[in-house]
C-alpha cells in the first residue's frame, strides 16, 4: 500500500475509528478494561507492527491532544463536589496523606535509579494521584454513603490538583533558565488563573444555562468552549493544558450536575476522543525497548511496589488518625490504587517535554514502567475493592414510618417533619396528591391510568392525564389543529377510565416544543407528587446520542417518576417482587412504593436480596435484620416477605425468581453511562429479559 495513501488524514482517522469500534468490546468480554485493548491496538497499529499509524502525524497529534485534555476534563467533571463538602476536612487530610506519601516514595525511587531531582519529583507526582475506577462497584454495593468511601472520593480533588501542580513546576524547570523569580511568577499566575477558571467559569456557566433554557445544543457547545478556552489559557500562562482542562471540569461540575448535557459531553469523549489518546499511548510503546524494560525489571517493579505500599501506608495512617476499621482502610487503599487519568496524561506530557539540549523529562523506561503500573492497578484495584467493600458497614436511612406516597422519596428530616404534621394537622391541610399521567398511545394508556388511579385513591388524591402536543410556528396550523383534536379524544377516553375508579380527574392539554420538558413543566405547575409514564424506545441511535424521553424527564422532574411496562391490568397484580441490593434512601423508597401499591391492590410483596457467595454469614444476617425492620416499620397491612439467595449472577437470579411474580419494581441507578436510559448493567439485563410487568422508579434529578 502506498505510503502517501496511509498518510492521508481521513485514512488515519478511519483506522482509528475501526480500532475504537472493535477492540474495547472484545476486551470487556474477557473481563479486561477496554483501555487495555486500546493500548494494545496502538502497539499493533504502530511502527513496530503493522505500521498503519504514526504518532508523529498531525491527525494523530490533534486527536491525541484533544483526548488528553478531554480525559482530564472528565476527571474533574466526575468528582462529586457534594460528597467532598460533606467530609471536607477529612478528605483534605486523607488527600494530603495519599498525595505526600506516594510523592516521597516516588522521589526516593527516582533517586535510587540516578534520575535527577526534577525527574524524581515528577515520578513522585505520577504516583500521587488516583482514578476512581471502582466507583460503580461501591455504588452497586450500596456503600457510597460510608464515610471512608466519601473521604476517598473527596481526596481525589486534592491528589489530582496537587499532581498537576507539581507537573507544571517540573515541566517549567526542565525547560531551562528557571529561576526562583520565574517560579514565583508561575505560581502566582497559576493561582490567579485557577480562581478565574473555578469561580468565573462556574458563574458564567450558571448564567448561560439559566438564559439558554432547554437549548441543549448551545449548552453542549458552551461546555466544549469552556474546556478549550481553559486549556489555551493554561498554555498562555506557561503551564500544561491538562491543568486548565481539569480546572474547567471542576468549574462546570456544579453547572452540569447529572443533566443530559453532561451525558452528551461524556458520551462524545468516551466513544471518540479519549480512546484516541489511549491508542496514541500504544503507538509510543517501542516493543524492543518495552521488552528490555521488563527484562531488567528492577525499575518497573520498584515503581509498582512503591505505589502499592505508599498508598497502603497512607490508608493505614488515615485509619489511625480517623479511627477507621480494617475494612474501611482496605477500601480506601484499593480505591486510591488505580493510576489512569491524571497519571497517564501527565506521563505523556512529561515524556514529550524536552529541554534545550533535547533531553526528555522522563525516560522511555519510566514511560513503559508507568504503562505497566496502569495495567496492574487498573485491574487489581477494582478486584480488591469488590472483595473488601462488601464488609463495610451499610448506612441505612433512618426511620421510615410514613405510609404515604407523598413523602416516600424524601430525606429523613422531611419524613419526620411530615410525620409531625400528620399528628397536628388535618389531612385536608396538605396539598392534594396529584399523579401526572402523560398519555399518547391508546393501547397502553388504560393500564397507566389504572395504576395512577389505584395510587391516587390510596392517597385520597387525583390524577392528571396529560396530553402533550408538539408546537408549530403558527397556532392555526392545520396539523396542530388535528393534533389537538386527537389529544382531546385521548383525554375523553382517560376520563371514562378514571370514572371507573371513582377518582378525581383533571385532564390537561399542553402545547410545547419539547415533550419531556412539557411533562416536567406541567408537573411542576400543578405541584404533582408523582409522574407515571409508559416505556419508550431507549435503545435506538437517536436516544443514545440525544437522550431518551424518559432520561430527560428523570433529570428535569421535581418529583419521582415511575416508568412502567404493564402487561396486564394493575388490578390483577397480586405478587410484587422488589430486588434490594442496599439500604440507601432511594432503595427504601422503592420498597415503600411497592408496599403502598400492594396495599391498594391487596397484593403480596417479596423483597429479594442476592448476596455474593463470598459475603460472610453474619453480614447477610445483619442486612436482613435491618431490611426486616424497614419493611415492618410500615403500618400498612401488607404481607411482606424477605428472600435471600446466594449467587454471583445477580441479573440471572432476579430473572429466574421473577417468573413467579406479576410485577417487578426496580430503581434507576446511574453509573457514568453514555446516554440513553441511564441504568446499571444489572438493571439493563433484567429489563431486557423479564417476561412480567415492570415499574422502574427514579428519584428527582436521577
Amino acid at each position: 500500500m502506498p505510503i502517501n495513501f496511509l498518510a492521508e488524514p481521513i485514512i488515519s482517522f478511519t483506522i482509528l475509528l475501526i480500532a475504537i469500534f472493535i477492540v474495547p468490546p472484545l476486551f470487556e468480554r474477557l473481563k479486561l478494561p477496554g483501555l487495555v485493548g486500546l493500548l494494545l491496538a496502538g502497539v499493533l497499529l504502530g511502527p513496530n507492527a503493522l505500521n498503519l499509524l504514526n504518532s508523529k502525524s498531525e491527525t494523530i497529534k490533534l486527536l491525541s491532544d484533544i483526548g488528553k485534555v478531554y480525559l482530564m476534563f472528565v476527571a474533574g467533571l466526575e468528582i462529586d463536589i457534594e460528597q467532598f463538602r460533606k467530609t471536607k476536612n477529612r478528605s483534605i487530610g486523607f488527600g494530603t496523606l495519599t498525595f505526600l506519601v506516594p510523592l516521597i516514595a516516588g522521589i526516593v525511587t527516582g533517586r535510587l535509579f540516578n534520575f535527577s531531582w526534577n525527574s524524581s519529583v515528577l515520578i513522585g507526582s505520577l504516583l500521587a494521584s488516583h482514578t476512581l475506577l471502582a466507583y460503580p462497584i461501591i455504588s452497586r454495593l450500596g456503600v457510597v454513603a460510608n464515610e471512608a468511601v466519601t473521604v476517598t472520593i473527596g481526596a481525589t480533588i486534592f491528589t489530582d490538583t496537587g499532581a498537576l501542580l507539581v507537573l507544571a513546576i517540573c515541566v517549567g524547570i526542565h525547560g531551562g533558565d528557571f529561576t526562583a523569580f520565574k517560579l514565583a511568577t508561575l505560581l502566582g499566575g497559576l493561582a490567579i488563573y485557577s480562581v478565574l477558571i473555578l469561580f468565573g467559569f462556574n458563574w458564567v456557566g450558571k448564567e448561560f444555562f439559566r438564559r439558554s433554557g432547554d437549548e441543549e445544543g448551545y449548552q453542549f457547545l458552551f461546555i466544549l468552549l469552556s474546556l478549550f478556552l481553559a486549556s489555551v489559557g493554561a498554555q498562555i500562562i506557561g503551564v500544561e493544558k491538562i491543568v486548565g482542562a481539569f480546572l474547567a471540569g471542576l468549574a462546570v461540575n456544579g453547572v452540569l450536575g447529572n443533566s443530559p448535557v453532561k451525558e452528551k459531553v461524556e458520551f462524545v469523549g468516551s466513544v471518540l476522543f479519549i480512546p484516541c489518546f489511549f491508542v496514541d499511548m500504544g503507538l509510543l510503546i517501542d516493543i524492543p525497548a518495552f521488552i528490555q524494560t521488563l527484562s531488567s525489571i528492577s525499575l518497573t517493579a520498584t515503581i509498582v511496589v512503591a505505589l502499592i505500599s505508599s498508598k497502603f501506608g497512607a490508608a493505614f495512617l488515615a485509619k489511625i488518625l480517623y479511627r477507621y476499621n480494617t475494612s474501611e482502610m482496605l477500601t480506601m487503599w484499593s480505591l486510591s490504587l488505580p493510576q489512569v487519568a491524571a497519571t497517564l496524561a501527565a506521563t505523556l506530557v512529561a515524556y514529550k517535554s524536552l529541554n534545550p539540549a533535547g533531553e526528555r523529562l522522563i525516560s522511555e523506561d519510566v514511560l513503559n514502567s508507568v504503562i505497566v503500573l496502569m495495567l496492574i492497578t487498573a485491574i487489581v484495584g477494582p478486584i480488591i475493592t469488590a472483595r473488601v467493600a462488601r464488609s463495610l458497614q451499610l448506612v441505612p436511612t433512618k426511620d421510615w414510618k410514613t405510609d404515604s406516597l407523598s413523602v416516600w422519596w424524601e430525606s429523613y428530616e422531611q419524613v419526620t417533619e411530615a410525620a409531625e404534621k400528620a399528628d397536628n394537622r388535618l389531612q385536608q391541610d396538605y396539598p392534594p396528591f396529584i399523579v401526572v399521567v402523560p398519555i399518547y398511545n391508546p393501547l397502553t394508556q388504560r393500564y397507566l391510568l389504572e395504576m395512577a388511579a389505584l395510587l391516587a385513591r390510596h392517597e385520597s388524591g387525583q390524577i392528571m392525564p396529560l396530553a402533550i402536543t408538539k408546537a408549530h410556528l403558527n397556532m392555526d396550523d392545520p396539523q396542530l389543529v388535528t393534533a389537538l383534536e386527537q389529544s382531546q379524544q385521548r383525554l375523553k377516553l382517560a376520563l371514562e377510565i378514571s370514572q371507573e375508579f371513582n377518582v378525581q380527574i383533571s385532564p390537561k392539554i399542553r402545547i410545547d416544543d419539547d415533550i419531556a420538558l412539557g411533562i416536567s413543566h406541567a408537573s411542576r405547575e400543578q405541584n404533582a407528587s408523582l409522574v407515571i409514564m409508559g416505556w419508550g424506545n431507549t435503545r435506538n441511535l437517536r436516544a443514545r446520542l440525544f437522550g431518551s424521553l424518559i432520561d430527560k424527564v428523570f433529570w428535569s422532574s421535581h418529583c419521582p417518576v415511575a416508568v412502567t411496562r404493564l402487561l396486564r391490568s394493575p388490578t390483577e397484580i397480586k405478587r410484587i417482587l422488589v430486588p434490594v441490593g442496599d439500604l440507601r434512601r432511594v432503595t427504601i423508597g422503592t420498597v415503600r412504593f411497592a408496599q403502598i401499591l400492594a396495599d391498594a391492590n391487596q397484593a403480596e410483596v417479596v423483597l429479594l436480596h442476592v448476596s455474593d457467595r463470598q459475603t460472610l454469614s453474619h453480614q447477610i444476617t445483619d442486612f436482613m435484620a435491618q431490611l426486616s425492620d424497614i419493611a415492618n416499620q410500615s403500618k400498612l397491612k401488607v404481607n411482606t416477605n424477605i428472600l435471600t439467595i446466594a449467587g454471583d449472577d445477580i441479573a440471572k437470579t432476579i430473572i429466574e425468581q421473577a417468573q413467579a411474580f406479576d410485577l417487578v419494581v426496580l430503581r434507576s441507578v446511574r453509573y457514568r453511562t453514555t446516554g440513553g436510559l441511564a441504568v446499571s448493567e444489572v438493571t439493563t439485563q433484567v429489563i431486557n429479559n423479564l417476561k412480567c410487568s415492570i415499574v422502574m422508579l427514579g428519584k428527582p434529578h436521577s
